[in-house]
């Protein structure tokens, strides 16, 4: 047993020691330890087997709480078959498609767990996609089956997707929705009992934000025991602690975690949405010891009144994994020094899942570095030529670890190294040994933990009828990190104010890429080859601050 949990780590010895100090390696009797190995033998570690796992390692054990209550693990395995079961009775077979558009409830593991029993592929959409995207999305993906919360019911209508069941409803109702199954009549409908493995583990594809407005589906590779070793190398999560994953599950981050816990056993506490005093109110009377966020999350609980903040108790949480952009300014240090040295900031993107890790001791000693590698990951800073350069120099960030995806569904890839993958941001090493993060190798932002191109946003302003032409920056934010700042021209006699600007974008994009304020000008400025000069936007910054055509919004949920 012990040798096949190890299979794949890059040192037995190693993994070892990190698996013991976790409480991942520990007594099991003989029936418990052959029941896990023959789960293993079947499922390998995909979300079907891990969870899985559990239900055959402690079925009595909360595995999850949201809204609705809890669930053990046993009841999660159980409920899953039936689910699978219902999906196989609409036509969902192995290596199909399931779309996945669900908040953080029990609906998107059930889901998740379900397609993993068939085979099938999940797809997890962005929750704040507008329904262009989604659209996009379903027609180049061509799932079989979408499984989404209700409110969602007039983004998905249009999408070309045969088969559709509600994971979470907002009435009491536990049947069948307008005609659409439920998650819980499917279960209530079919039987419970384990199923037969499919011949091939279905794949996991994560969403990249898309440079063209179309968001690429980034496959991952199933993740061995080696890469959870390697963050568990980073960050001392414990079996059984109770987890509050506040980042979306969609995202890489909270997905990740999500499946951390399959090895940790860890009870995955979830909440719907996100707000600042309810996450904090969750994490004292679930007793956390782990809080999974984005920067964004951070800030916000930080900016809530001191007598908010002291009237909620969470001194029991060690660990404060935050990912998704980096930490602006003195958050680190803000966050620690309110609630002590708990936090741990980790790099990477969608496409190379981790990089490196920042733990308490980086952050107070180099808060603006992104800290070291962890364990099993290589991370080189290479030169145009590929060619690895010297500390202190700034190049391309390179990464190599057991979670590199398979190339994007659509076609394509990151660009790759003699093993080792773009993350498609420029960096450097400093004489320290820690990997400083210096921005983009293009025009993306990081806003709230998500990708913005301003080419997407241009094209979507330039499309509306009283606009000439349009160009858009990065700026800092305060509450987002960076967010967008459109300068418009307006075609000769048209009107058209900043709201209005931002309403246009709001309904044919995602919330996280409304430009943060619009400008408007009356040309842009532009170089012998009529290419638009952004850095003379960017330069006048602060005196467009005082013309700026408006103010900073609260684009909803983090």
């Amino acid at each position: 047993m012990l040798a096949r949990l190890l299979a794949g780590a890059g040192s037995a010895g190693t993994s070892l020691k990190v698996l013991t100090q976790a409480g991942v390696i520990r007594p099991y009797s003989p029936l418990v330890l052959a029941r896990l190995a023959r789960v293993l033998r079947q499922w390998g570690t995909s979300p079907a087997g891990g969870f899985a796992s559990l239900a055959a390692r402690e079925p009595d054990a909360v595995g999850v709480i949201d809204e609705l209550g809890s669930l053990t693990w046993g009841e999660l395995h159980e409920r899953s078959n039936a689910l699978a079961r219902g999906l196989r009775e609409m036509g969902v077979r192995e290596g199909d498609g399931v779309a996945i558009m669900c908040r953080n409830h029990r609906g998107f593991l059930e889901a998740t767990i379900a397609a993993g029993k068939l085979g099938a592929d999940s797809l997890y959409l962005n929750t704040a996609f507008a329904g262009p995207q989604l659209v996009e999305v379903l027609d180049r993906d061509k799932p079989t089956a979408l499984i989404y919360d209700e409110e969602f019911t007039g983004l998905v209508e249009k999408g070309s997707v045969e088969h559709r069941v509600l994971a979470w409803t907002d009435s009491d109702d536990t049947g069948d929705a307008d005609g659409v199954a439920t998650i819980e009549a499917i279960v209530a409908k079919h039987d419970r009992s384990d199923l037969t493995p499919p011949s091939r583990n279905g794949r996991i594809v994560i969403l990249t934000s898309g440079t063209t407005g179309t968001p690429k589906g980034a496959p991952r590779s199933e993740a061995g025991v080696d890469a959870a070793v390697s963050l568990l190398s980073a960050m001392p999560l414990k079996h059984g602690w109770r987890t509050h994953v506040a980042a979306p599950l969609f995202h890489t981050w909270g997905f990740g975690h999500m499946a951390l816990g399959m090895l940790l056993g860890s009870t995955l506490v979830l909440r719907r949405t996100f707000d600042p005093e309810a996450c904090l109110e969750v994490v004292q009377d679930e007793e956390c010891k782990t809080i999974v966020v984005i920067p964004v999350m951070l800030q916000r609980i930080l900016a809530l009144p001191e007598e908010t903040l002291q009237r909620y108790d969470i001194s029991r949480v060690e660990v404060v994994a935050s990912s998704g952009s980096a930490l602006p300014g003195d958050l680190a240090l803000t966050w620690m020094d309110r609630f002590g040295d708990n936090l741990y900031s980790t790099y990477g993107s969608t496409e190379v899942a981790y990089a490196s890790v920042a733990g308490p001791r980086d952050l107070r000693e180099a808060p603006g570095s992104a800290g070291h590698p962890p364990y099993a990951t290589v991370v080189k800073i290479l030169d145009e030529d590929g060619q690895e350069v010297s500390a202190g120099t700034s190049g391309r960030i390179f990464v190599g670890n057991g979670l590199l995806f398979d190339g994007y569904t659509g076609g394509g890839s990151k660009e790759v190294v003699d093993g080792l993958m773009s993350t498609g941001d420029v960096g450097r090493f400093g004489d320290d040994g820690r990997l400083y993060v210096e921005g983009r190798d293009d025009e993306m932002i990081v806003s709230g933990g998500e990708n913005v191109f301003p080419q997407e946003v241009e094209d979507c302003i330039a499309r509306h009828d009283a606009v000439d032409e349009v160009a858009a920056i990065g700026v800092d934010d305060d509450d987002f990190g960076k967010r967008l700042r459109a300068f418009v021209v307006l075609n000769d006699g048209a009107s058209l104010d900043a709201d209005s600007v931002k309403d246009w974008v709001k309904q044919n994009l995602a919330r996280y890429k409304v430009p943060r304020d619009v400008v408007f000008l009356d040309e842009l400025p532009r170089n012998a080859t009529g290419k638009v000069l952004k850095r003379d936007l960017a330069k006048d910054e602060e005196d467009q601050d005082a013309s700026q055509g408006g103010n900073q919004d609260d684009e909803g949920d983090a």
